[in-house]
């Protein structure tokens, strides 16, 4: 039987901890088919909270405590989900903002081998958001902004409502640095650039007027996270891989120019680049170490070339039709350019065929295996 457990994170909440613990340990019970647990994860609270939540663990089936004594939500989910023994992880805010009956939709297409990753969203058709003003324009803005600058495809990285596999979970958290409230969106990140699949299920949610976020503060970092996760992005990795490569591409063509003519010095130029391209973003853009399809990746690469090549060549040729004899700044600037026309090409060939592989390497491909194993 396959095993849901339901992580609920606290911080300094003794006022709301027991009913909801009590509230959402009812709702499992009564409408939750598979078999389930709630971890309670204590972050550093210096409240009482510690002692209700030990209290629920002692009186309730099915209740557990960890107590985490550094504080941050991203750090007790952590904790919580790489020592769970569950097939499905999951979490929600203790003020259980997110109507309970979003649960077993959120987890079925993880049970089921659909999905490696579902979120609660506010912000998709169909779901119903009781919230002030500024909080809503917040959010919008801040999902608009993972939108533009990290091409996110989710709609919603904040709500307090996600669950993953369990195998998932594993493969994933030891690549999240956040150990506040971006570990969300850092977590969806990663999922998406590995390719996992996303599910998302609109919710009905009703803000807590309690709330113990500091939006600002909040804000300010998750805008850090943001510009880290950009520079770590795999575009932004090959560009400065291409800056360098057009950088010494141009100071190889002017060196050999002279003594090997126009045409020679800009093969070799692209040729010498070229192998240092591919190496490079062998190891910075792609994340491949060892010899294994290393020939086979720079033969590849080579194809690549004789692209960029062609292209170079055409625009010499196309400038020596306009102009015989061009001084060596405008051929560096055609050539430069020609190069840089070249580069989405590049990152396309190089993503898709040079370094193309299997981002899901059997992670996930046992949907019949989980359908059998709980019985659906």
């Amino acid at each position: 039987m396959c095993l849901i457990e339901v992580v609920v994170p606290v911080y300094n909440e003794e006022a709301a901890l027991e009913a909801s613990v009590r509230r959402l340990r009812d709702y499992l019970a009564a409408e939750m088919p598979f078999a389930w647990r709630i971890t309670i994860a204590d972050n550093g609270s210096t409240d009482a909270t510690p002692r209700i939540a030990a209290a629920l663990a002692r009186t309730l089936s099915g209740v557990h405590v960890l107590e985490c004594p550094a504080k941050g939500r991203g750090r007790a989910l952590r904790a919580a989900w790489l020592r769970s023994e569950a097939d499905v992880v999951c979490y929600m805010d203790v003020d259980l903002s997110t109507d309970l009956r979003a649960l077993l939709p959120l987890v079925a297409p993880l049970v089921s081998g659909h999905s490696d990753v579902a979120i609660g969203t506010r912000l998709a058709p169909g779901a119903r958001v009781v919230r002030g003003p500024k909080r809503e324009l917040i959010s919008r803005a801040y999902n608009r902004l993972l939108h533009a600058a990290l091409a996110a495809r989710f709609t919603d990285a904040q709500c307090g409502f996600k669950a993953m596999r369990a195998d998932a979970a594993r493969q994933l958290l030891p690549g999240v640095r956040d150990e506040a409230w971006f570990f969300d969106t850092e977590l969806l990140m990663l999922a998406q650039r590995s390719g996992l699949r996303i599910h998302e299920v609109p919710v009905d949610w009703v803000d807590d007027p309690d709330s113990r976020v500091d939006v600002w503060r909040t804000a300010l970092d998750d805008l850090r996270g943001i510009v880290r996760l950009l520079a770590s992005a795999r575009l932004t990795r090959f560009a400065v891989v291409g800056v360098c490569s057009t950088l010494a591409y141009g100071l190889l063509f002017l060196a050999l120019r002279g003594p090997v003519g126009v045409a020679l010095a800009n093969a070799i130029a692209l040729a010498v680049t070229a192998i240092g391209n591919t190496q490079a973003n062998r190891w910075l853009t792609f994340g491949l170490r060892g010899r294994e399809g290393l020939i086979r990746q720079h033969v590849m690469g080579a194809f690549v070339y004789v692209l960029t090549l062609g292209l170079t060549v055409g625009a010499l040729g196309l400038l020596r039709a306009i102009d015989r004899s061009p001084s060596r700044a405008v051929e560096l600037v055609v050539l430069l350019v020609a190069s840089a026309s070249a580069t989405v090409t590049r990152y396309i060939a190089l993503r898709t065929w040079v370094f193309a592989r299997d981002r899901r390497p059997g992670l996930f491909r046992r949907t019949a295996a989980s359908i059998a194993r709980v019985g659906l």
